[in-house]
Parts: C-alpha cells; sequence; structure tokens
C-alpha cells in the first residue's frame, strides 16, 4: 500500500491541484492549491480534513487559496525557504536537502529554481511521487521567467537518480501542446512518436495525460534529453554543450 492517497483535481483552464493524504494518521496535505472552492469540495467528498498546504513556487496560480484554507481549516502552510516573502500565509521554510513529513509519509525537498528563482520540489520515495509544479511537465519544462537555462538543467538533473517508476504529478496539463514541439525537435524517437498517439487518444476522450513518470520524460522529453544526437542534429548543435542545446531547445518552445 502507498504512503498516500492521492487526488487529481483540475481547475481554472489547465491546471492540477492535488490532495495527498495519509490514510494511517488522517493528514491531509494540498498542493499549491490555486482556489479554494473545487479543494473544499473534493476534502468533503473524501472525508478528509485539511492539515498541510505544500507550495513549490510563488505564482499565483499555486498560492491563490493559500489564506482562505488557512483560515477555514488551520492548516499549516509549507512552502520554500528562498521565495518566504512570496509565499501567502508561509508556517514552514523549507528548502533543498530537507524532510518534511505529511502523517508517515516523508518528503525529500529539492530547490530548483529556473521557472522561479525560489522554485521546489516534493519526492515522497514510499509513495513514488513528484510534486515538481512548473518544473517539469509531460515532455516540456517550465518558462525560465526567473532564471537560467544553466539553473534549469541543473534542476532537472536533481530527477536523474530518481526511480523510473516515479510519477510526475506536475501542475499544468500542457501535454498535447509541448507533444507536439517535441516532435518537432526528436521527430525520429519512436518512443515519443507512440506517446503522442496514446495522449492525442486520451484527450479526445477528455482522460487526463497527467501524472507521468520520470521513465516516460526520460524517453521523451526533449529537455531531459540535451545529449541526445538526434535533437542535436535537429537543433544544429551537434557535440555541444547540453546547456546551450537545453536553451536553444528552450527558446524554440518559446516561440512555437
Amino acid at each position: 500500500m502507498s504512503e498516500l492517497e492521492i487526488k487529481q483535481i483540475p481547475v481554472l483552464n489547465d491546471n492540477y491541484v492535488y490532495l495527498a493524504h495519509c490514510p494511517e494518521t488522517k493528514q491531509t496535505a494540498v498542493v499549491d492549491p490555486a482556489v479554494v472552492g473545487p479543494v473544499l469540495d473534493a476534502l468533503k467528498e473524501a472525508g478528509w480534513t485539511l492539515t498541510h498546504i505544500l507550495n513549490t513556487h510563488h505564482h499565483g496560480d499555486h498560492t491563490g487559496g493559500n489564506l482562505e484554507l488557512k483560515a477555514e481549516t488551520g492548516c499549516t502552510i509549507v512552502g520554500p525557504r528562498a521565495d518566504r516573502d512570496r509565499i501567502p500565509g508561509i508556517d514552514i521554510e523549507v528548502g533543498d536537502g530537507d524532510s518534511y513529513q505529511l502523517g508517515n509519509a516523508t518528503a525529500t525537498v529539492f530547490d530548483v529554481p529556473g521557472h522561479t528563482r525560489g522554485h521546489i520540489a516534493f519526492w515522497f520515495k514510499g509513495a513514488d511521487a513528484l510534486f515538481c509544479g512548473d518544473t517539469l511537465f509531460v515532455m516540456g519544462c517550465g518558462r525560465l521567467f526567473e532564471g537560467t537555462p544553466a539553473q534549469m538543467v541543473n534542476s532537472l538533473s536533481k530527477f536523474d537518480d530518481l526511480p523510473g517508476e516515479t510519477r510526475v504529478y506536475c501542475a499544468h496539463d500542457y501535454t498535447q501542446s509541448n507533444g507536439r514541439f517535441a516532435l518537432t525537435v526528436e521527430p525520429q524517437n519512436d518512443a515519443l512518436v507512440n506517446l503522442m498517439k496514446d495522449v492525442d487518444a486520451k484527450r479526445a476522450k477528455g482522460i487526463p495525460t497527467v501524472p507521468s513518470t520520470l521513465a516516460q520524460e526520460r524517453a521523451t522529453n526533449p529537455f531531459l534529453r540535451p545529449s541526445s544526437a538526434d535533437l542535436q542534429a535537429t537543433v544544429g548543435l551537434v557535440g555541444a554543450d547540453i546547456v546551450d542545446v537545453f536553451a536553444e531547445v528552450r527558446r524554440l518552445k518559446d516561440s512555437f
């Protein structure tokens, strides 16, 4: 049995908010609550009581529900130490290498700057779950609003040693658009071609494409594959430093 029960809540246009519940202790966290109503509805439906908010970064579509949920439930807000001044209602600050306990489940915290300067991710090893906010998406990564390509390459590398079966609970479903772009830079990738067929079929039926797994991302996500010879050839950077390749792929995606 997994250490956590995880419920996925679609909100706004393309956001996902997550409930993570420890069945033994009854503690429940919401990850990146953009809004309040759907979170309270999901908690009521599950019969769970909110005890924690886990924020990956400061953007309003990840923290918009913080203060109202805290007022409603008295929950504890956990967020990035490096961005504490921009996390509404923060109670506990965490950063790279820290552990945080949610009931009987332990999260390892990674500092993953790039999308924002203070972005973090929570990896629950016992639940095979990575809550990565806007750092890693299915076949994509976050835009570099406050960081550099070198920072983002380093941030993504922190996931290199995590098990392939780790589920990637990202905060947006940009999957189809990301996949269409990925095919332009690595059209020879059979795993990517096959995945996109599955993605298109799922989306046609309204089925979510999130979460993915790290194994899937390593095989199909161009931002995790800057060392791919085919990708390097497509973007005209054969043998280049992987940061330069990543930067060019990010530039191309930004104008896709």
